[in-house]
């Protein structure tokens, strides 16, 4: 899974000031990508809103991102959710043809104990005809997936073959790099610690920031995988307010404020969600200017 490695992005879904999807900003998006260096890109993932898209939507969505990539770039899909079996269900059903690999998050809301989020994925993976990368995300799914889990994991199922690590804890990934089995890879879910986790041994990042930046901030992942820490420390200096910026009144409304300045795609998301405030936006526009 080699094309994994390198920094791939979660990909927003661009609405109309009425709330419809934008597929002309969606696929300026995907195109901005693509020609500036991204490794490949995640459909459909936590930061595409999609538990706010209808299934037709969704695959509306899905359909223009694989028409428009063209198989440039590796395609991984978001498919997951606290209900085990719709998943399942869903892994069964779907064509999953276009993708390369699924990306799962770790079931939120239920609060599984760690048998359980392990029984999860056991399940993901016994019916997923795609390799699967775990995504942990304790912040949102409010249960951290605890290491002993992931590796029991990476090590039980051959087609589970990474995780996004998105605890925001350097510990936790580090104990998963130095005892994963060959091949596993640890990929950083969280972009303020992605160069960290990357001279740390891992594979890369799932990156927010990363579509608004995607020459920086996959320069910065290229220079961090050839452990060429100085410059990257440089390049990350020069990011990282960016990265506070766009989290500050939650994802995907700053990053969206950022495509809207540079001119991708427009600022509106979806409730419960708002877009982001002028103070912020304001200061989203600043660091673009003096960028």
């Amino acid at each position: 899974m080699q094309k994994f490695i390198g920094t791939g992005v979660a990909l927003v879904t661009p609405f109309n000031e009425d709330g419809t999807i934008d597929f002309v900003g969606l696929e300026r998006l995907v195109n901005f990508q693509i020609e500036n260096g991204v490794g490949y890109l995640v459909v459909l993932g936590t930061t595409g809103e999609p538990a706010t898209l209808r299934a037709t939507e969704k695959e509306a969505v899905i359909k223009k991102i694989v028409s428009v990539n063209n198989k440039r770039l590796p395609l991984m899909l978001g498919l997951g959710g606290n209900n085990t079996w719709g998943v399942v269900e869903e892994l069964e059903s779907r064509d999953l043809s276009d993708f390369d690999a699924i990306l799962s998050v770790s079931p939120y809301y239920n609060k599984p104990t760690q048998e359980g989020i392990y029984q999860h994925f056991k399940a993901i993976s016994e019916a997923s005809p795609l390799p699967v990368m775990l995504y942990n995300v304790p912040g949102r799914t409010a249960m951290n997936m605890e290491s002993e889990t992931v590796l029991r994991l990476a090590n039980d199922f051959d087609n589970i073959f990474a995780i996004k690590e998105a605890a925001g804890d350097l510990d936790q990934a580090k104990k998963i790099i130095d005892n994963k089995p060959e091949g596993f890879m640890v990929v950083s879910g969280d972009d303020m610690i992605a160069l960290p986790m990357t001279l740390a041994g891992g594979s890369g990042v799932i990156s927010v920031i990363g579509q608004g930046l995607p020459k920086d901030f996959s320069e910065l992942i290229r220079l961090g995988l050839a452990n060429e820490s100085e410059k990257a420390f440089v390049l990350q200096k020069k990011i990282e307010p960016s990265i506070d910026l766009i989290f500050e009144e939650g994802n995907p409304a700053g990053i969206k404020s950022l495509l809207k300045k540079i001119d991708i795609c427009g600022n509106e998301v979806r409730l419960p969600l708002v877009k982001a405030t002028l103070s912020l936006e304001n200061k989203i526009n600043e660091f673009v200017d003096n960028c």
